[in-house]
């Protein structure tokens, strides 16, 4: 029987979840377009829904110009669509600057428990590690739906491994396989 699926991604999640694996990856070089078609397989791929944030074009424009390209890239997938969140400055406890991405959770959340209510999937497919989603997965189940978890072993909240239906790590060969060949 072919599902109807839906793919959700917590982009800053899953460059951080590169980096727990090696400090050189960069989402910019990922083939997500086929990582994607590997994971529905012989399903239906209803819509693919990517978050992130631009790095401030002023603080770094290298890595601003290397985002442009993969947000680009990511909206030429036929279905994705690209929600582009904001960053906020923020201070940490020792008074140093940082900037934190606000809005990409609350979107993918509504994203996805919007789809569910709509009957648009059968099964969402998390790719994130986070455990602020362990509402979100818990809401959607009990509208029938199945949730898959895609996630990176040292940053995963084993909360939110025990709610998903399914469960695929995402390791260092997985990342290899799908890393554009140069």
């Amino acid at each position: 029987m072919v599902i109807r699926i839906c793919v959700y991604i917590d982009g800053a999640n899953f460059y951080g979840g590169m980096c727990s694996i090696n400090p050189r990856y960069t989402d910019t070089k990922f083939d997500f377009e086929n990582y994607l078609r590997y994971l529905v397989g012989k399903n239906k791929l209803v819509k693919i829904y990517y978050y992130n944030a631009f790095v401030k074009k002023r603080i770094n424009s290298k890595i601003w110009n290397k985002q442009r390209r993969l947000f680009w890239r990511l909206n030429r997938i036929k279905k994705c669509k690209v929600t582009l969140c904001t960053k906020k400055s923020r201070l940490n406890l020792l008074g140093e600057e940082y900037h934190a991405i606000k809005g990409d959770d609350i979107n993918l959340a509504l994203d996805m428990q919007g789809d569910a209510y709509e009957n648009k999937y059968d099964q969402a497919i998390l790719i994130s590690s986070d455990g602020d989603f362990i509402p979100l997965i818990k809401k959607v189940k009990k509208l029938n739906k199945e949730i898959e978890v895609c996630y990176f072993e040292d940053c995963v909240s084993k909360q939110l491994l025990r709610e998903a239906h399914n469960l695929r790590l995402i390791n260092k060969k997985i990342l290899r396989k799908f890393f554009f060949k140069s």
